[in-house]
């Protein structure tokens, strides 16, 4: 197939995705004043939580997936371009600090590498090839997890990420939002959520963004819950990385327990700031070697831990 042959199958590809129409509600907001525009965003965002809501059984099989992966000692790998690979290394840097978890357990990967989180990369995702070097460069294997994201569903770079991981023996995810009929890949998983025309034609960091970002928060947030990083419905394995982080800590501590500010502080600075070991020392009057046994049999569930305490 010839240079020109390519650019118009690609083009009549893109003439028929759903997120490269035109939004039939926002034709005239070059016309509207700054409060119209707002609404007209607003209404647009409100549709995409609804669409997301459809998903939420194929959803729950991805967490469980991620979880019981991570249990094994693999990872999650995010690959995309554009404002859909930004989306995945954002999630992954947002892990360690908020669950206390490795660097290299959730990792994102974005066409055009580091630079392009701050400057697209023009050509960087047309590529197969490269997405499958990356792949290669991360040393994939089971029992990895492969997340690849495109809001269009079609981007090279995440196409060949996610075949090379297949390939290896990799569960494979795509999330997208265009309708799966719009998809041409074999994949374990298949998240797609149809967000319908953008407010702005083709603008995919907008209701797309909105829809990959809320999937891959119920993603990652739901399997560090189902791997004990929550206690009811507060994460106790936040890593101390600040001063914020430092004084939540305490709060933490305060808020379940008896403890005042200078205890709480006290009982961090026992525990080298590990917050699930300081709580069950204080609520179940344990020094830190019995606290920390209590959580590792109890596979760092302090829920579970506290009610092993209580049936002594």
């Amino acid at each position: 197939m010839n240079s020109t042959e390519e650019k118009k199958k690609l083009f009549k590809k893109l003439e028929n995705l759903a997120t490269e129409k035109r939004n039939s509600s926002t034709l005239e907001i070059d016309l509207a004043s700054a409060g119209e525009i707002a609404r007209l965003i607003n209404a647009e965002d409100q549709k995409v939580a609804l669409q997301v809501e459809k998903k939420l059984d194929v959803i729950a099989d991805v967490i469980e997936l991620v979880s019981d992966a991570f249990q094994m000692g693999g990872r999650l790998l995010y690959f995309g371009a554009g404002t859909s690979g930004r989306l995945g290394v954002l999630d992954a840097a947002e892990c360690p600090p908020t669950f206390g978890t490795p660097p290299e357990q959730v990792e994102g990967f974005i066409a055009g590498g580091e630079a392009a989180m701050f400057v697209a990369q023009e050509g960087a995702e047309d590529s197969e090839e490269i997405g499958a070097e990356a792949v290669e460069e991360a040393k994939v294997a089971p029992p990895d997890v492969i997340c690849g994201l495109a809001a269009s569903g079609r981007t090279p770079y995440v196409h060949g990420a996610i075949k090379e991981a297949a390939k290896r023996g990799c569960k494979t995810i795509l999330v997208t939002t265009v309708p799966a009929e719009q998809i041409d890949l074999v994949l374990d998983y298949l998240i797609d959520v149809p967000v319908g025309p953008e407010v702005i034609m083709g603008s995919t960091r907008m209701k797309s963004g909105t829809a990959q970002k809320m999937v891959l928060n119920m993603i990652t947030t739901g399997a560090m819950i189902r791997q004990g990083k929550i206690y009811e419905n507060v994460m106790v394995d936040l890593m101390l990385s600040n001063k914020k982080l430092e004084e939540r800590a305490k709060r933490i501590l305060m808020i379940f327990s008896e403890v005042d500010y200078e205890s709480a502080e006290s009982l961090l600075n026992e525990t080298d700031g590990h917050v699930k070991t300081a709580l069950l020392m204080a609520l179940g009057n344990l020094n830190a070697e019995d606290a920390k046994k209590l959580l590792k049999q109890n596979d760092g569930f302090v829920r579970k831990a506290l009610l092993g305490i209580s049936e002594e």
